[in-house]
């Protein structure tokens, strides 16, 4: 797809749940910040859907190395980034280990 094809861009409640379905987190936040990114290559002229920030806690991802975990989340957001999502800012966090 060329950034002038019309397309439905995606929203941050589609990664949230998108995100729930796949990983149950115990914590989510999605933040759409593409209206920061105007003008940049693969914006969206509506300054919506392209540029996104998760913050996610979930067992899913606990235990895992930063590589793991974060192809588990783009996995798990494919559709959205087949639908037009440019960019994705990442935070996971993570239970405390316990200590032995």
């Amino acid at each position: 797809m060329t950034p002038s094809t019309p397309r439905s861009q995606p929203s941050a409640e589609l990664l949230a749940a998108l995100l729930r379905q796949r990983l149950q987190p115990r914590q989510l936040e999605v933040i759409d910040e593409s209206a920061a990114h105007a003008g940049h290559l693969e914006a969206s002229a509506s300054g919506r859907g392209t540029h996104f920030r998760v913050r996610i806690a979930a067992d899913a991802l606990d235990g895992l190395s930063r590589v793991a975990a974060h192809r588990l989340v783009y996995d798990a957001l494919r559709p959205a980034f087949d639908a037009g999502v440019h960019a994705l800012a990442l935070e996971i966090e993570r239970s405390p280990t316990p200590a032995v």
